[in-house]
């Protein structure tokens, strides 16, 4: 369905849609096949120039919309480059709304550039990132969230990710805002008609401050949740970041190698071998985990180490989750009733977004504490599980543990919109504080002109999501992350 992007300044769009761009869809590598892509006015005219089909005949204008054919790609003296299969789409129904050529060669840097170079001389220009996408928006095919949901589907590094940009793009949240705006705006309409006429409107207002109270606060209950879900769905789509923390030769290293898979830190029997820290991505059941290993915190006089350790504290600050080794043969030692009053600052700054799962490492060895001590010395601890690392005994409830804890399960068959996008939940939280302001001016006794600047500002707040009220500069920040030729 198209939209209608009137919010958008009319010569901005005409600026940004006169002409005709081309660019490599398809990396630049020896690969077998090889795209580039053709749209604009003269997309048609010009890959007409360079095609030929089988008879040696210059028919590309003469095929049908929506079909592909085979032939050659020959330069303006008749020298054939390739032989490709070419796509036509014809406006409005293409990528970008407009005509658009797709010339599949073969792969390859100097060949594909050297089609592009074609293209570019018979009068196309070089597009710019994610221009392709940016004229599908200002031709109204997709609206500005459905336009970002396609570069969060490139750049999605997990299922999660991949699964939530699809329905991002099929309209999940497009739809949700639609709903909220359209709400607000009926409320809009009524109090300007009733300010506009109030003698046929007057028996309508008795008791509407009552009515519109209700409404907001429903409206306020259904951001509440969109907000609650997206933050969780946006730390499983870029990867929780975790820190892994304990005094030295805890197992800190042994837990990255054995989430990891590799040998990536070194391990030995000697405390204090982590100077620094070490980064690694991983994924366990299915949830990506953007690992730090830390520098054993203690107290020392090595000016190395002590460096270590205040990038330790940092991690642990920028962290997500934090996963606390103790090693249960030994107890719990002063270094970990100082690590732990750290834990405890840090998870109460942030208790609904903060998770700390305890582990008890060297279960192998025996036991100089437990569960229960743990639990006792470090209240905040989400978890304490009991494992070794050298062993494997307990490693895989680790994975299912975090996979609970973040209600992986729950997120993956969420009926609600998934706001992932950071700037869509901003502007959700704009809109909610709108609205709020509309419920405190009711409870105040204002009158109903008072409510309809709110309620604007939110239904303005919610439209730059979708781009039906956003800034011309705005449009172009976003579309200049895209990948080019997308």
């Amino acid at each position: 369905m198209l939209q209608n992007n009137s919010f958008l300044n009319s010569s901005y769009i005409d600026k940004s849609r006169n002409d005709t761009i081309a660019a490599a869809a398809t990396a630049m590598s020896a690969a077998g096949i090889g795209i580039i892509r053709v749209s604009g006015p003269d997309a048609v005219r010009i890959c007409a120039e360079l095609y030929v089909n089988a008879r040696g005949e210059h028919d590309l204008q003469d095929h049908a919309a929506n079909t592909i054919v085979f032939g050659y790609i020959e330069d303006r003296e008749g020298n054939r480059i390739d032989e490709v299969m070419i796509s036509v789409f014809k406006a409005p129904r293409s990528y970008t709304t407009e005509d658009t050529v797709e010339i599949n060669s073969h792969g390859g840097t100097y060949l594909l550039n050297r089609i592009l170079d074609l293209v570019l001389r018979g009068g196309a220009r070089l597009a710019d990132p994610g221009e392709f996408t940016k004229r599908a928006f200002l031709g109204g095919r997709i609206d500005l969230s459905r336009a970002e949901a396609v570069m969060d589907l490139i750049a999605s590094q997990n299922e999660f990710a991949r699964k939530t940009a699809l329905a991002q793009l099929g309209g999940s949240v497009s739809e949700s805002v639609k709903e909220l705006r359209s709400a607000i705006l009926y409320e809009m309409a009524f109090i300007e008609s009733a300010i506009d006429d109030p003698d046929s409107y007057a028996s309508d207002l008795e008791g509407y401050a009552d009515r519109l109270d209700s409404i907001c606060e429903k409206l306020l209950s259904r951001m509440e949740s969109l907000l609650e879900i997206g933050e969780k769905g946006a730390v499983l789509k870029e990867g929780i970041r975790t820190a892994i923390i304990g005094r030295p030769n805890a197992g800190k290293s042994s837990l990255l190698n054995y989430l990891s898979g590799t040998e990536r830190a070194i391990v030995t029997e000697i405390a204090g071998t982590t100077r620094d820290t070490l980064e690694e991505s991983v994924r366990v059941r299915g949830i990506q985990l953007r690992l730090t290993d830390t520098a054993g915190i203690r107290d020392t006089d090595d000016r190395v180490e002590k460096i270590g350790i205040a990038r330790a504290k940092d991690a642990v600050e920028e962290s997500e989750l934090v996963l606390y080794l103790i090693d249960a043969s030994e107890g719990i030692t002063k270094e970990d009733q100082s690590i732990g009053m750290i834990l405890k600052q840090w998870k109460q700054e942030l208790p609904s977004v903060r998770k700390c799962i305890i582990l008890l490492n060297k279960s192998d060895l025996p036991p100089v504490t437990d569960s229960d001590a743990v639990r006792s010395f470090f209240t905040e601890a989400d978890e304490v599980l009991s494992c070794s690392l050298r062993t494997g005994e307990g490693a895989q409830e680790l994975g299912m543990t975090i996979e609970k804890m973040y209600h992986m399960g729950e997120l993956s068959h969420q009926s609600e919109a998934m706001i992932t996008n950071a700037r869509h939940r901003e502007a959700v939280r704009e809109a909610y504080e709108a609205l709020s302001m509309v419920r405190q001016s009711i409870s105040m006794g204002m009158s109903e002109d008072f409510y309809a600047i709110d309620l604007m500002n939110a239904y303005a707040s919610l439209g730059r999501i979708t781009g039906e009220a956003v800034e011309d500069d705005l449009v172009e920040e976003i579309f200049s992350k895209f990948c080019m030729g997308k």
